[in-house]
């Protein structure tokens, strides 16, 4: 959802610039700086920018500048100036200081200068800036697509990473059920033969707890969940949040496979398959 778009128009009578700025979000997060003639605008500011941006925090910075009018921008309270003047002066000779940026500290001093608007034609003047504005949201929504070609490739590879830590792991699992199996069966074998013990109970008690160390499920599901994610990314708008739900379910799977399966090689493409879901998680933050 990262995004940035500028626009400008200028002829003989105004001169505009529009900026958006976006960055990743789970909703619309929307501030809007723009002149105080447009501040009514707003809400319609709003609808450009969700019908195309949809989500986002996004920032939106519009500057108007009015040509060639008679009128100042802003208006100044004379009375109040000589008051400040007048007593900025009174407090130097109490301290028998005369600076000579008197004239500038009343000048800026609060509520001296108040910012008017123009006396123009708005309606027309907000045609312009609307214009000016979906171009700007135009142009940030090319962005973000643009980057969204390059995230895809990213996700897609990191997919196919898990993918094949996945096939190693099922390579590594037969070797696996068989070390465990050859290991209990050593450990016992002995103790067998000199103590009475109900074989047929043996047996029993060794399905239960081989059906507990089976990862064969969340191998199937964890293929599942890795085929719907790249299914969902192939579609057209808003499946950002779906591919984050989809994460969470890949990463259940992979930590189920790591705590079943108890084996030192499977443990190694575990992690591998971890590391990149951490990348899928966090670039799956910047997908609408």
């Amino acid at each position: 959802m990262t995004g940035f778009g500028v626009a400008g128009f200028e002829n003989e009578h105004m001169v505009i610039q529009v900026e958006v700025r976006s960055l990743n979000s789970k909703f619309l997060d929307l501030s809007v700086r723009s002149p105080r003639q447009f501040s009514d605008k707003e809400p319609e500011i709003r609808n450009l920018v969700q019908g195309i941006l949809d989500r986002g925090k996004v920032s939106v910075s519009i500057e108007f500048l009015a040509k060639g009018s008679q009128h100042l921008p802003v208006s100044i309270n004379e009375d109040l100036f000589k008051s400040y003047f007048q007593e900025f002066k009174r407090l130097g000779a109490l301290v028998n200081q005369h600076p000579a940026d008197l004239f500038k500290l009343a000048l800026q001093a609060p509520n001296v200068m108040i910012s008017t608007p123009v006396d123009r034609e708005e309606s027309t003047d907000w045609d312009q800036v609307k214009a000016v504005l979906q171009e700007a949201i135009m142009k940030c929504e090319e962005f973000r697509k643009d980057e969204g070609e390059s995230l895809y490739q990213k996700l897609k590879e990191s997919i196919l990473t898990i993918r094949g830590g996945l096939q190693r792991v099922q390579e590594e699992d037969p070797g696996r059920k068989e070390k465990i199996q050859s290991r209990i069966r050593g450990h016992f074998s002995q103790w067998l033969d000199e103590n009475s013990f109900d074989a047929n109970r043996f047996e029993q008690e060794l399905i239960y707890y081989f059906e507990k160390i089976d990862i064969t499920e969340e191998i199937v599901r964890l293929e599942t969940h890795l085929d719907y994610f790249l299914k969902s990314m192939d579609k057209e708008v808003n499946q950002g949040k779906k591919l984050g739900f989809i994460s969470q379910e890949i990463g259940r799977e992979i930590n189920t496979i790591g705590s079943k399966a108890n084996d030192a090689e499977i443990q190694k493409h575990v992690i591998l398959m971890k590391d990149e879901l951490e990348k899928i998680k966090e670039q799956s933050l910047n997908v609408l």
